[in-house]
């Protein structure tokens, strides 16, 4: 019989914004909190690849090289006003559809000119196969397919729709199976896996918080679903924002359906066996900053990835905050959602009573 995980940690899609997941998982580990099963959608499999494939001791380091490749070696930003940052993460994102990301995607050919009437047709606009030969170099196959940490992938068939997952406790993955997860169309090109063309799942589900619940639970469950969207936010103002919101709404809504899914389910389970194993969900969501684009997620600029990591390991610390707060639960599932505002009100506490220590010393 399989051995039922205790941790569960899910990691959601979002392209660039996935910087936020590398700091998320930088505190975890800092905090020895080891997942024994990690799911994982687009840039969150890329990220669960490279921790289930490395020794524990190596994750990180592996983790900081992916993203030291990935960013623009170009200058951070020099000023804090809103309007200067916009520019500059404008100028990034103009620079990644320029140019690319050398160690995830380059120019497809006709790609984009396909569009004219008398080139070939083609289905995508960049190639992303850069991404094999990265995954390659930074991940061990050999030790994710021994399954000392559970892995599972989550995928799209494009032709049926249906959710497809791989999961190596089942089945030997390999690059191919995380390039079609981080297939995202129409920018990149899906890929045939056993006769099925599958790709990004983030039109569908892009936070597989649903997943670790999908088999009977044996023993109590922590899981950590970590998402690049929020569906909190101001009011827009402009035709940004509006396209902004409307891709965060899209991608995030998902995750939403499928929690409160699962908190009406285990409302019917604890009805029927109060005693039953409990489950308790820590849920982060990456709220961008006022200064962040609608082209977010194509913004690798040295500046916007240090911001996002430095968020994630932040909004990491008040989860397990939350989690160690929440004493022994009296129902069979607890929902833990950090308020990205009040994690941010508390980093800044913090950060006053180090500067207020070091003046007294």
């Amino acid at each position: 019989m399989r051995r039922q995980p205790k941790t569960a940690l899910v990691l959601g899609g979002g392209n660039a914004l996935g910087a936020y997941l590398a700091g998320a998982c930088e505190y975890l580990d800092e905090q020895e909190v080891r997942p024994d099963w990690i799911i994982g959608a687009s840039v969150g499999a890329v990220t669960g690849a490279i921790l289930a494939g490395n020794a524990p001791e190596h994750r990180l380091a592996k983790l900081k090289q992916f993203w030291a490749e990935a960013t623009h070696h170009t200058y951070g930003a020099v000023s804090r006003n809103e309007t200067l940052r916009q520019t500059y993460n404008g100028v990034h994102s103009m620079l990644t559809l320029l140019f690319c990301r050398p160690n995830i995607f380059q120019r497809r050919y006709p790609g984009l000119w396909s569009a004219l009437p008398w080139v070939p047709n083609d289905v995508a606009i960049f190639d992303h196969s850069p991404l094999r030969n990265t995954l390659e170099r930074l991940v061990d196959f050999d030790r994710l397919n021994r399954a000392e940490v559970r892995f599972t992938i989550g995928c799209v068939d494009l032709e049926s729709g249906d959710e497809v997952l791989f999961d190596n406790t089942r089945e030997e993955i390999g690059p191919e199976h995380i390039l079609a997860s981080t297939a995202i169309t129409p920018a990149f090109p899906p890929v045939k896996i056993n006769g099925r063309l599958l790709c990004d799942p983030g039109y569908a589900n892009n936070l597989p918080v649903d997943v670790p619940f999908n088999e009977p639970l044996e023993h109590d469950l922590l899981c950590i679903a970590i998402e690049l969207f929020s569906l909190r936010s101001p009011q827009p103002a402009s035709l940004d924002a509006v396209l902004e919101r409307t891709q965060d709404i899209m991608f995030a809504s998902p995750g939403r359906k499928s929690i409160k899914s699962l908190q009406r389910e285990y409302g019917l389970r604890e009805q029927l066996d109060p005693k039953g194993p409990q489950v308790k969900l820590v849920h982060l969501a990456y709220q961008a900053a006022s200064h962040e684009l609608a082209t977010k997620t194509l913004d690798f600029s040295p500046s916007s990835v240090a911001d996002r990591w430095t968020v994630g390991r932040r909004d990491m610390a008040s989860g397990l905050d939350l989690l160690a707060h929440a004493g022994c639960a009296t129902s069979r599932f607890s929902y833990l959602p950090v308020d990205a505002e009040e994690a941010a009100k508390a980093a800044q506490r913090g950060a006053s009573r180090v500067i207020a220590d070091r003046q007294v010393a």
